[in-house]
């Protein structure tokens, strides 16, 4: 069974990782899917392959979420794509690491506005579209419950953000039929952070269950979230990390 048949989804940062993966699971559970990509061109194409090759349709769209407009923008581009917008998947990130005395403003500002205002205005203009039913979804981290090691304070303190946005926004919404919801992976296994990196045993060390996760594990509680199934969630952060936080 098909549980997002006739929907549509908009999941940034959509071309490798998380975002492909979760981009080919709603596909598989029957929804139309935009991705959005900053400069992968040629990979958010394959995932459109893919999105195709699951029998649904599928469309590329570059977006550079440090840009205001762009959030708004790549809503616009789904429903002006696919005619509607069912679910948002906020999975675009950037994931800087230093020390604190080592960031300029600029820097921290990229940060703000890619994780943290980026998925409000999306949030924002999304709901504009959505009716009863509506899913909105974002990704966070697990090191914005528990911080193993230095350097991470910048990114940390932009996926806590979302903590906040995600209860406020349920609480908002809720009457509306929309469900909002956060979503924490731990460590997850993508050409950003290998399994087989230098560090992955040490990070994988702080697991209960010793490994790293396939994207796909992360995707599947997104698809159940979007589906019917995940009605009554809303307002919830969620952790999908191998026990890392418990």
């Amino acid at each position: 069974m098909k549980r997002l048949e006739g929907h549509v989804a908009l999941v940034t940062g959509g071309s490798r990782g998380i975002g492909a993966a979760v981009a080919v699971r709603l596909a598989e559970e029957g929804a139309d899917v935009v991705v959005t990509y900053e400069r992968r061109a040629e990979a958010a194409g394959e995932v459109v392959r893919r999105i195709e090759d699951a029998g649904r349709r599928g469309v590329a769209v570059q977006a550079d979420c440090a840009v205001p407009e762009a959030p708004a923008d790549a809503v616009e581009e789904a429903v002006s794509a696919f005619g509607r917008l069912d679910v948002l998947v906020n999975n675009a990130a950037v994931f800087p690491t230093g020390p604190i005395d080592a960031w300029k403003v600029d820097e921290v500002d990229r940060t703000l506005a890619v994780n943290v205002r980026a998925p409000f205005l999306a949030a924002q203009a999304a709901v504009r579209y959505m009716g009863r039913g509506g899913r909105i979804i974002s990704v966070g981290s697990n090191v914005a419950d528990r911080v193993p090691f230095p350097g991470l304070a910048l990114y940390s303190m932009s996926k806590t953000a979302l903590e906040g946005m995600t209860r406020g926004l349920a609480r908002e919404l809720g009457p509306r039929g929309i469900t909002v919801n956060l979503l924490h992976p731990g460590p997850t296994d993508t050409d950003a952070n290998p399994a087989d990196g230098p560090n992955a045993g040490g990070i994988a060390g702080f697991t209960a269950v010793g490994r790293y996760a396939e994207p796909a594990e992360i995707a599947a509680t997104v698809a159940h979230l979007a589906g019917p199934e995940g009605a009554f969630i809303t307002g919830a952060s969620i952790h999908v990390d191998g026990g890392f936080t418990g």
